[in-house]
């Protein structure tokens, strides 16, 4: 089997990080691979944002986990040190399959690198509030954005889930 597709099948969801952050090279291949996703006309309409930045990442997880409905204090990121947020052009029609394409590669990236990887909802709600649209605009980014995903980076603590079992009746040929 060749390295994507293994890296396909072993890709899971992490729900317990390490506070170690992990090299910047490591973040900027992540990055690129989200934006070598395929893209609806090629337009590449989606932007990434990339916290490292602690405070901002925290933050982050407050507003996610009062979004979500959560206690004070849950984690919504579940420990990972790095948050890289998709958001697309409002105006695109493609912007959520955009987006989530992004997504994907990311995730898979963050595997093939030995990182692990999640995606968090919330993104959308966040970036409709003020504040988020304030952030935007202090990075230097203009334009309407709607927010498509959190894709939470960092090293595994404890060992990579196993895979559930694949239903069956999911595929039909039309030969």
């Amino acid at each position: 089997m060749n390295d994507i597709l293994k890296a396909m099948k072993e890709r899971r969801s992490i729900r317990k990080f390490k506070q170690d952050m992990p090299a910047k090279e490591d973040i900027e291949q992540i990055i690129e691979a989200g934006l070598y996703a395929a893209n609806g006309m090629g337009k590449q309409a989606t932007i990434t944002v990339a916290v490292t930045n602690k405070e901002l990442r925290d933050r982050l997880s407050v507003m996610n986990c009062k979004i979500g409905g959560w206690k004070d204090g849950f984690d919504p990121f579940y420990g990972a040190p790095v948050i890289l947020i998709v958001l697309a052009d409002k105006n695109w029609s493609n912007r959520v399959y955009d987006g989530s394409l992004v997504m994907g590669n990311m995730m898979l990236a963050a595997h093939s690198l030995g990182l692990g990887s999640i995606w968090i909802h919330r993104a959308k709600e966040e970036f409709e509030m003020q504040d988020y649209q304030q952030l935007l605009k202090e990075l230097g980014i203009e334009g309407e954005w709607e927010g498509i995903g959190h894709c939470a980076v960092g090293y595994i603590d404890g060992d990579l889930p196993k895979a559930a079992k694949r239903k069956d009746n999911r595929v039909y040929w039309a030969e």
